[in-house]
């Protein structure tokens, strides 16, 4: 299974949730491969926001070596799913995929937890740390799901 995690920038949200979702399927023996990517790329190349680092390392999960790249209409033919962190971002997918989105292969997040209710991950890149706490405890509950449902 390979499974993509969208965010806007892929410095906040998506790198936590591809951590996450790694550590949790290793953890229980699943050979599945997760990245992350972003719909802005205006981060590309750089590591993680060090506040997600931070979150991360507090949780013993290492995401410290990933690095931002851009979403990219190919990822539709690259991944069996890909996850969006919010409404804005499943838009800016759909503008950058064109054709090639395939809405069999997308959801929110958040749907795991809830679902149908199209909520988004909160974005913590303005805020105090407390929100990328916050963002990675619910990121951490859907990745559960995800597992749980495998």
């Amino acid at each position: 299974m390979k499974i993509l995690m969208v965010c806007l920038g892929n410095i906040c949200r998506s790198p936590l949730a591809e951590g996450i979702l790694q550590h949790k399927a290793s953890a229980t023996g699943l050979n599945w491969v997760v990245e992350s990517a972003g719909t802005n790329g205006y981060h590309t190349g750089e590591p993680p926001h060090h506040l997600s680092i931070k979150v991360a390392e507090l949780n013993n999960i290492d995401i410290s070596n990933q690095r931002s790249r851009r979403f990219i209409a190919e990822d539709f033919e690259r991944y069996d799913k890909i996850y969006a962190m919010a409404e804005d971002v499943m838009g800016d997918m759909k503008r950058i995929a064109k054709s090639k989105f395939d809405a069999q292969k997308t959801d929110l997040l958040l749907n795991e937890l809830f679902p149908h209710q199209n909520r988004d991950v909160p974005d913590p890149w303005y805020g105090p740390e407390k929100g990328y706490h916050d963002v990675f405890d619910l990121i951490d509950k859907a990745c559960e799901k995800i597992i749980n449902n495998r």
